[in-house]
């Protein structure tokens, strides 16, 4: 759970359910800057930590840092991490959406700048080479993503279908976006008080 308002060693709380045990991986000293979002690694003991202008890697069992990804955004807004692990999203409120491979530097392979208004969700297809990105312009793009398993090629992104999915309701239009387990199919919830799901994309 994350809480930005939380004193620093308090803003991520990693909950265990096996154990009903709670703890905070984040150090009493870290002057990381308030939270946004976090995200668990799909195989590994890693917790990515989004304040407002970079990502912090921490290893959970060691609970330290390991590493610092700089994405060059005033104020990110969501994260999203690939099925297979080696790659991350980073969305941000001035409309960049930031791809990190997570087994080069620090700094984004790929930053991708398509909506008109600040990113609220980004998400990945658990089974398909899929992802998209929701706006506060109602607006929620769709993208073809492969990843090689070649470590020295580089994921070819490219621009699917851009789906008019909700109304803008006091400067905020799409909140969230989330692929089918299984098939590939996006729902989408917006300002507007919809719930869509999208078959045909």
């Amino acid at each position: 759970t994350v809480s930005p308002d939380a004193i620093a060693s308090m803003q991520v709380i990693v909950h265990r359910c096996s154990r009903r045990e709670s703890q905070a991986p984040l150090r009493r000293g870290d002057k990381g800057g308030q939270v946004q979002a976090a995200e668990f690694h799909p195989t590994k003991p890693f917790l990515f930590v989004a304040t407002k202008t970079a990502i912090r890697v921490y290893h959970l069992a060691r609970r330290e840092l390991v590493k610092t990804l700089r994405t060059g955004a005033k104020w990110l807004s969501c994260l999203a991490v690939h099925p297979g692990g080696d790659h991350l999203l980073a969305g941000s409120r001035d409309r960049r959406v930031c791809w990190f491979d997570l087994d080069g530097g620090e700094h984004a392979f790929k930053t991708l700048k398509y909506h008109d208004q600040a990113l609220r969700a980004a998400a990945y297809a658990p089974r398909y080479p899929l992802f998209a990105t929701a706006a506060d312009d109602g607006r929620v793009h769709v993208f073809h993503a492969r990843v090689s398993d070649d470590v020295a090629a580089d994921p070819l992104i490219v621009p699917v279908k851009v789906l008019d999915a909700h109304a803008v309701r006091n400067g905020r239009g799409a909140l969230t976006c989330a692929f089918h387990p299984t098939q590939p199919w996006l729902f989408t919830g917006g300002a507007d008080g919809r719930v869509v799901l999208w078959q045909a994309l």
